[in-house]
């Protein structure tokens, strides 16, 4: 029994280490505390954005995504930021959900505007610009040129064809002798 003693102690440290993460990774999910002052925008659609995804004006990271929640009524997407302290934001200023390139994980671009005046905390962005789903318009594109290619290249060829046998008149289109 004397042998058993530290190894079910440091059984029971492990178990308690790992409930002690577990409960601070559930009373932290879905939200992320960064500090700054909060802000509000409302999407259609965010894609893949996350909460703790950055924030940026100009590729410069101003703040992070702070909480994420769908509006009960309209079924928006709500994304509530939190922007730096020392960074104001005009309030005619738009945010849009984007990618860093074609496999880049998604951020919330801010585009400020030209307002002397800017958004107190807790207000929302006015213009707002949803996530665009790639795969759904390389989707649209490749059937799009898959059907407008057999139609297309042929309605080409005939008319083509015929302007090159109508001024010549008869069966001579293709010899220039016969033009003089």
């Amino acid at each position: 029994m004397p042998r058993r003693l530290p190894e079910l102690l440091t059984g029971f440290a492990v178990i308690l280490a790992a409930a002690l993460f577990l409960i601070f990774a559930l009373r932290g999910a879905g939200q992320m505390n960064a500090g700054g002052y909060p802000l509000q925008a409302q999407f259609s659609s965010i894609g893949g954005l996350t909460v703790g995804a950055d924030v940026k004006i100009g590729g410069v990271v101003i703040g992070h995504v702070a909480t994420e929640r769908l509006d009960p009524n309209t079924y928006a997407a709500i994304v509530r930021v939190a922007i730096n302290d020392n960074i104001k934001v005009p309030d005619d200023s738009s945010a849009s959900v984007t990618s860093d390139g074609l496999l880049g994980s998604s951020y919330l671009a801010v585009a400020p505007g030209g307002s002397n005046t800017m958004l107190a905390p807790g207000q929302s962005f006015a213009v707002t610009q949803s996530a665009i789903n790639i795969q759904d318009l390389l989707g649209k594109f490749i059937f799009s040129m898959g059907s407008g290619a057999g139609s297309g290249a042929g309605s080409g060829a005939s008319s083509k064809a015929a302007p090159a046998s109508a001024p010549a008149g008869g069966g001579a289109s293709g010899n220039p002798a016969a033009l003089k």
